[in-house]
């Protein structure tokens, strides 16, 4: 299947295996193959992106979800397909075509008598319409055996004649679904997915039931990490954060009923055995997912077979994890990551940060610098510049919650445990305490949010400052969720500067930023004429001016393609360092036996002309400048510096077009003039 593993489902009767297959398009399509005739069958048109099939336990429809509107979100790599929101709907196909819609209209009569027990209702369609109801458990019971003692699965017939026009949307709201589950016969279970993960809380898949019969959508429970149905579909298998849980499909769920209590479960295992399996399946894993069946020129029966003997003398799960390292690394390719595994995990307990620098002065902790955040982001809250609280550079901190803080004590230790706590601290300008007061502050757990905004504000100042407030400048985290959140948030804002210093440096990766590259490229095509107010560009999002990009050796992965990219598209020169040098993808392997894992880089990067490029070196830079340690230390940021500089000099040389305004055409008598003659 596309990007991940196969799904597929069996027939009742295990006759017909249902699976989605990607077309040459991408667009998933569903297929389902016979395994009496070894036949696969195309059903769906290929124009919708399908998936999640599931039989009937009728044997009567297929179920499965489709889009229309998913567009750039088919693949999901690029950037560009961020904004994008796409939906799915449930759809039926009805499998023989002598059967009736189940969605047929009900009907209003009033019924006479009920006593006809073959009626076995779809949708108000009785057994004597679809004429195979009567008499089936007699049918399907066994020489001997009572009706309705055992009954045999369905036999599953599909007519492939004219199926598309069998294909029945339900009456489900199109939503966000991510998977189908078949119950009981008639009984669907529809797994949704929040199109919005930044609200607070858990976030999880919400569970559906859907009755054909009653043509009705029920929620059943909300932020579900796992979920699965028994065989007869009676019963219900689901996790919330870390808790498993059993209920039955038929009544609804009581929060906290039917926990398993799975803490007190536990394995007994040989970890040599163990790590002896996954040194095998370590090498297995990268001999079927790497990207090269030459894997870089490298044996790897006979790597397996040289460090073999290493596995007699490991003496801890962290051992195996550095042996894999090793072994791996002949393969000589990035993105090629070891982790995790069955270890001991002590119980840590967590500090509290109070988003500050200190100095020692007067037997006394001075605050040096207290960072600012965005109080309003839950994320980058900062503990001193509350409202009320208003601790500022200068002040010392003399107590906290009534101990007395001196410079013999560990600063942090008073802070144990207190991250999202509220503490009583005593701040006051000097360092015997007169003039003091106590406030009430509540710790983060990490500062590195606050002290990363601190260095891009900085950084964003000294641009203005040094450029005369002509020059925009742009940070990028990432390739990922962080850096489309700062393109967003700091390019379109800063849409009057007249160029761009584009920052990528410690760019940590994620996906192709075809999305940053297309809005820095975006050519202008007009300007349009208001009665009031200033004239506009268009499209919207274009800076006309002209725009480098600062690069490092800690740029990686995707910030090592947005580079390459800016380059190709003529966007601007690059300046800094090179870049780290990992363009090949990773994702969709198998866990080891203990929780651990290993990649097998399985996607690889050339550009159009047919040339391996980046992997093992990274991106040049246009113009390069070493980073300066000791000019940085004195305020001087020299990669920085440079990027302004050569910005100016390109705008100076080929400044950006101003907007003019024609004269306003004439019409009348005759006489029409064409704008801008």
């Amino acid at each position: 299947s596309r990007g991940g593993q196969p799904r597929a489902n069996w027939s009742p009767d295990s006759r017909w295996l249902a699976y989605i297959k990607p077309l040459k398009s991408w667009y998933d399509a569903v297929f389902v193959y016979s395994t009496e005739e070894a036949k696969a069958t195309q059903i769906t048109d290929g124009l919708s992106d399908a998936g999640s099939p599931v039989f009937d336990q009728s044997g009567k429809y297929l179920y499965f979800t489709a889009s229309t509107d998913i567009g750039p979100q088919v693949f999901g790599f690029d950037m560009s397909s961020y904004p994008h929101r796409p939906t799915r709907s449930v759809y039926a196909c009805v499998l023989r075509k002598d059967l009736p819609s189940p969605l047929a209209p009900e009907s209003d009569e009033e019924k006479v008598s009920d006593d006809k027990k073959d009626d076995a209702k779809v949708g108000d369609k009785t057994a004597d319409q679809t004429g195979e109801k009567k008499d089936e458990a007699a049918a399907n019971a066994k020489p001997g055996e009572k009706p309705g003692a055992k009954k045999e699965p369905p036999k599953v017939t599909i007519d492939f004649d004219n199926i598309s026009q069998r294909i029945l949307a339900l009456p489900i709201p199109a939503r966000n679904y991510v998977g189908l589950f078949a119950g009981k016969a008639a009984m669907l279970f529809v797994a949704e997915f929040p199109l919005d993960t930044s609200g607070p809380g858990p976030i999880g898949a919400t569970i559906h039931k859907f009755d054909l019969e009653k043509r009705k959508l029920d929620k059943v429970i909300d932020n579900v990490g796992g979920f699965n149905l028994s065989f007869n579909g009676e019963k219900m298998l689901f996790r919330q954060g870390q808790d498993w849980f059993i209920a039955a499909t038929a009544q609804p769920v009581k929060p906290g009923e039917g926990k398993l209590k799975i803490d007190q479960m536990e394995v007994y295992v040989d970890p040599k055995a163990e790590w002896n399996q996954m040194y095998r399946e370590t090498w297995r894993i990268e001999r079927d997912f790497f990207y090269d069946p030459n894997y870089h020129g490298l044996d790897l029966q006979a790597t397996a077979k040289k460090y073999e003997p290493y596995l007699g003398v490991l003496a801890h799960r962290s051992d195996l994890n550095y042996l894999f390292q090793e072994m791996l690394g002949e393969l000589t390719v990035g993105h090629l990551y070891v982790g995790g595994g069955d270890a001991p995990d002590p119980k840590r307990v967590p500090g509290g940060l109070l988003g500050a620098d200190y100095k020692i002065e007067n037997n006394r902790y001075r605050f040096a610098k207290v960072y600012n955040g965005e109080n309003w982001n839950p994320q980058l809250r900062a503990p001193l510049t509350q409202p009320g609280v208003n601790v500022v550079a200068g002040e010392y901190l003399l107590a906290v919650n009534g101990r007395n803080l001196t410079a013999s004590n560990n600063i942090y230790q008073f802070f144990e445990d207190t991250a999202g706590k509220q503490v009583v601290i005593r701040v006051g300008p000097n360092a015997d305490g007169s003039g003091s007061r106590e406030v009430t502050v509540v710790p983060v757990q990490g500062e590195t949010g606050l002290r990363n905004l601190s260095w891009i504000e900085d950084n964003r100042r000294k641009v203005d400052q040094m450029s005369g407030g002509k020059l925009a400048y742009i940070y990028l985290p990432d390739t990922a969720q962080g850096g489309y959140t700062f393109f967003n948030r700091y390019y379109f804002s800063q849409l009057d500067k007249e160029g761009a210093v584009v920052d990528e440096r410690f760019n940590s990766g994620g996906q192709a930023a075809d999305y940053v590259i297309d809005y820095l490229k975006k050519p202008l095509m007009s300007y349009w004429a208001v009665r009031d107010g200033e004239d506009f560009r268009q499209p919207f999002g274009t800076m006309p001016g002209p725009k480098v990009m600062l690069t490092n050796e800690y740029s990686g992965s995707g910030g090592d393609y947005m580079p390459w990219m800016f380059r190709r598209a003529g966007v601007g020169p690059l300046i800094g360092k090179r870049t780290w040098g990992g363009l090949v993808g990773i994702g969709g392997y198998p866990v080891l036996i203990d929780g651990g894992s290993v990649t097998a880089p399985h996607f690889a990067f050339y550009s159009p002309e047919g040339k391996w490029e980046i992997e093992n070196h990274g991106v040049d830079p246009d113009i390069e400048v070493e980073f300066d340690p000791k000019a940085w230390r004195a305020g001087h940021d020299v990669q920085l510096e440079k990027a302004v500089e050569v910005t100016l000099e390109a705008l100076k040389k080929n400044p950006p077009p101003k907007a003019k305004r024609p004269p306003y055409p004439n019409y009348h008598n005759g006489q029409a003039e064409k704008a801008g003659n």
